[in-house]
């Protein structure tokens, strides 16, 4: 059987940071560094998955002679000879007990901040650790991801809530976007970490990764997130397109009671909906003790789900509701599941209120383009020195390109404020005491300071009135 590859963290960087010890000024104490977001597809980020990464790598003794000794060897033939920084992570190992001596503060997690302010700062509380701080730089750095997912997710729960006070029910926009992510994501932890981030927006998800990921590192003891039986293209060729009819139908056998989701479009979705669903099929769905809910899994969205919409509203007929908008028969709704993004989202909840329909009627499942189609560059993420301390005295650290001059870095020790409805990074110096600063010590020599919930984080993330974070 094919062993597992222990975890080494002192080669979890990238290869130029082990010649970057070398490289400081003579005298160096410190590095102090930051995260932030300098813009991007959103105006705000809502801030996320931090915890995640220092309980899985960074809790506890982390480092052992063991680890500094492989990494030297392979160091040694990967640039090499005396290029590795043996005695710094053997000081780590002997005096700290392979515990990292430095000192990480993060805004709470859930905050929604504005970019280009500063999210996290991280610094070495071991003068001889100077260059750990920009070490960690490469696995600190990946929260950029949740962060990102969690923004995208919680970008389109605004543009949903809009949608349904203006055309129906916003106590249901728990369950209106759907995680379909699973099988379009590069790992089994990316798919972990982006669906735990867009169920701090939702509760529907099939990606079963990201509640694990909650109950394991989020102290949860809820079910986070929540799916219901579904039909796959395979559940229903698999009769054969003759036999279509039965194979819609052994779904509301085989699940009498509840929500059952039926993938429609195997060959032809309209006639799916009319034929079989709308005539065949309609009194057992009327009489099931549950809703049904139709799937198109292809085509343009707008004009796929509002052609599907006019067919069962026909069938099976609709309400108007207070707001002077079509809501379907309640027995049966629809979910596009196919081609769904942000802008397909609102390009369709827009023609759905053009045509007058409720929001109420539709869900949306949503799988690449909410788990994997994004980058660092989605919300130009960075990690950037800001300040250093050479022989007792502080120095600011940045750069200003004089090309890329949106790539110009903060300078100096930074603290996040929230007043009058806006957010600000400010600077500070070493040791004075702001209570008006978000950034709050979470991390500090091996140890969680700050252990936040799901619950917690949820709450968080949702503005009150007043636009003050909850």
């Amino acid at each position: 059987m094919l062993k597992t590859e222990p975890r080494n963290l002192v080669l979890q960087t990238d290869s130029y940071k082990f010649t970057h010890w070398k490289q400081y000024p003579p005298g160096t104490q410190h590095v102090y560094s930051y995260l932030e977001s300098r813009g991007g597809m959103f105006p705000q980020t809502l801030f996320f998955g931090l915890q995640y990464y220092l309980r899985k790598y960074l809790c506890g003794s982390v480092v052992n002679e063991e680890d500094v000794l492989e990494a030297q060897q392979f160091v040694d033939r990967h640039i090499a000879p005396g290029i590795f920084n043996v005695d710094g992570w053997m000081h780590i190992v002997r005096a700290h007990g392979g515990r990292l001596p430095v000192v990480i503060k993060a805004a709470p997690e859930g905050s929604l901040v504005d970019v280009q302010n500063v999210l996290m700062t991280i610094e070495n509380t071991d003068p001889q650790c100077f260059w750990l701080t920009n070490y960690l730089e490469t696995l600190l750095l990946k929260v950029w991801y949740p962060i990102t997912v969690a923004t995208l997710s919680q970008s389109i729960r605004r543009v949903v809530v809009a949608a349904l006070q203006r055309s129906g029910d916003p106590s249901l926009i728990d369950f209106k976007l759907h995680d379909f992510g699973y099988r379009g994501v590069s790992s089994e932890e990316t798919a972990g970490i982006g669906a735990a981030a867009h169920l701090i927006n939702f509760k529907g998800t099939d990606t079963v990764a990201g509640i694990r990921v909650l109950q394991q590192f989020y102290q949860s003891r809820e079910m986070e997130g929540f799916s219901i039986p579904a039909a796959e293209h395979s559940t229903v060729t698999a009769w054969g397109r003759e036999n279509e009819a039965q194979a819609y139908e052994n779904m509301l056998t085989q699940f009498p009671e509840g929500l059952v989701a039926v993938v429609s479009d195997s060959y032809n979705v309209y006639e799916a909906c009319e034929k079989l669903w709308g005539e065949l099929l309609r009194e057992k769905v009327e009489h099931r003790a549950g809703t049904l809910v139709v799937r198109p899994d292809s085509g343009k969205p707008r004009e796929v789900v509002l052609k599907v919409l006019e067919i069962l509203g026909a069938k099976f007929g609709y309400e108007t509701n207070a707001k002077s908008y079509r809501v379907l028969n309640s027995k049966i709704r629809v979910i596009q599941g196919d081609g769904v993004n942000y802008w397909t989202i609102l390009d369709t909840l827009t023609a759905m209120n053009r045509a007058g329909w409720s929001a109420d009627n539709i869900t949306f499942g949503m799988g690449g383009a909410l788990l994997q189609q994004l980058n660092r560059d989605t919300q130009q993420f960075a990690f950037k020195c800001s300040n250093v301390t050479v022989n007792g005295e502080d120095r600011d650290v940045f750069k200003d390109p004089v090309e890329g001059r949106d790539k110009a870095s903060k300078r100096g020790r930074l603290a996040l404020h929230f007043k009058n409805g806006e957010w600000n990074t400010v600077r500070q110096r070493r040791g004075a005491e702001d209570p008006d600063d978000r950034l709050k010590p979470v991390f500090q020599d091996g140890e969680l300071l700050v252990t936040q919930s799901v619950a917690e984080v949820r709450r968080r993330s949702r503005l009150d009135e007043s636009g003050q974070p909850a």
